[in-house]
Parts: structure tokens; C-alpha cells; sequence
């Protein structure tokens, strides 16, 4: 049996926590859907959600790998959106502690 490489093991140190805000045309395309999918993919934990402006929040906790490849995929979007602007914040891990899977929030 081959030991299994220590950089794809999942570890506490290079765990990362962001809130995009994501702008554009990005409500009523299936980009909540699509975004659940690729995080789900990546195996990131969090939500994503329609806020009242007309822009789409995520709130996402991984590894930084599986966080940098989200923000790539959110600045393309689903489909049918049409993203204008993606921006990022960080956010303290112990608030996603409670997150466990990665949810669309209505």
C-alpha cells in the first residue's frame, strides 16, 4: 500500500476563510446552483446566496488551493451570467466553524 502524499491531506494550517461579493449579471442565470457545484467539487465547505442589491455572496472555507480555484471560476460565473466585478474579503475561520457542506441559502 502507497503512503498517500502529506500535501493532499487536508490540514488545519493552510485552511482559509473568504466572502466574495460578486457583481454583475448574476441573479436568475443559475449561478447560485452552478457556484454549489464547483465548491461542492472542490470540497469546500460554506453557502452562497442572493443578496437584495442584486449581487450573489459566498462565503467559503478549504484549503487555499480549492479557495483560489473558486475565485477563478466566480469571475467567469455560470453559464449564462455575466460577472462584472468580484470582490473579496476575508473572513475569521472560527466564524465558518459550524459550516459543513457547501449550501445555497434563499
Amino acid at each position: 500500500e502507497r503512503p498517500i502524499p502529506h500535501n493532499i491531506l487536508p490540514s488545519q494550517d493552510f485552511m482559509e476563510s473568504i466572502k466574495l461579493s460578486v457583481y454583475g449579471t448574476v441573479q436568475g442565470v443559475g449561478f447560485r446552483y452552478h457556484t454549489q457545484i464547483e465548491a461542492t467539487k472542490l470540497g469546500l465547505n460554506g453557502y452562497v446566496k442572493n443578496l437584495p442589491d442584486g449581487t450573489v455572496e459566498i462565503l467559503a472555507m478549504g484549503n487555499s488551493e480549492a479557495i483560489a480555484a473558486l475565485k477563478q471560476w466566480a469571475a467567469q460565473g455560470s453559464p449564462a451570467a455575466q460577472v462584472t466585478q468580484v470582490v473579496q474579503q476575508q473572513v475569521p475561520p472560527a466564524d465558518l466553524a459550524e459550516l459543513s457542506g457547501f449550501t445555497i441559502k434563499r
